[in-house]
């Protein structure tokens, strides 16, 4: 694990940040963010980094700067955003000559969206794992009317009995404004992809969205599946 530089508008942090890279050289790189609850090491992140690189991604989990500071409630969205510019130049830089890939759980994935629709950071594709849409309950606070100002490639990635989407028609609506968007829906599913009468660590659930985002990836950046 290392350490990278973030500015702030109030001077600049560190962060923790930790590359993990396929055993064969990497067809894509992939900044993924944690959820506004959890860190970076989250078993759903590990379980899914690792899926991924068995699958030829190298991966980056990092902390946003109130993580890392040991609070729980998420700070400034210009915090999250600068962070997110000081990863993508990081991970682009670390790991060149393949695509950049944005991703987050919940709050880290939103927190993506918002950084491309600024133009801080400039993706191939973005994945977001359970879009938190709204706030459980209340509908009518929306959080997606950026999502028309993102050019590359969206994929969410949705549990259709997650709450943080009811009701579906809306959400769909919203998605349907942004320029290339795709919704993947696990049937089923709440927002942290938890299924009503399926026992499965959060390792296993995490490492089981492999399956949907790396053929999507692989179609959307034009990587032959023997890559």
């Amino acid at each position: 694990m290392t350490r990278l530089a973030v500015a702030l508008p109030n001077g600049e942090v560190t962060v923790s940040v930790e590359l993990e890279s396929p055993a064969s050289e990497p067809w894509a790189a992939l900044a993924l963010a944690h959820g506004a609850g959890a860190g970076m090491d989250h078993p759903f992140l590990t379980g899914f980094a690792e899926a991924l690189q068995a699958s030829g991604i190298a991966t980056l989990r990092f902390a946003f700067p109130y993580r890392e500071a040991g609070r729980r409630m998420p700070g400034p969205p210009a915090h999250a955003v600068a962070t997110w510019a000081a990863v993508g130049a990081h991970l682009t830089a670390t790991v060149p000559g393949v695509p950049f890939v944005a991703a987050g759980k919940s709050y880290g994935g939103r927190m993506a969206s918002m950084a491309a629709a600024e133009g801080v950071i400039d993706p191939a594709a973005l994945v977001y794992l359970g879009y938190p849409f709204h706030a459980p309950g209340k509908p009518d606070a929306e959080r997606g009317e950026h999502l028309a100002d993102v050019r590359p490639p969206q994929l969410f990635v949705e549990g259709d009995a997650d709450p943080f989407i009811q009701p579906l028609d809306r959400f769909e609506r919203a998605v349907a404004t942004a320029p290339d968007a795709e919704i993947a829906w696990l049937p089923g599913a709440r927002h942290s992809f938890e299924v009503a009468g399926v026992k499965r660590t959060p390792e296993e659930v995490g490492a089981s969205l492999a399956d949907v985002v790396v053929p999507w990836l692989r179609r959307r950046l034009g990587v032959p599946t023997r890559a």
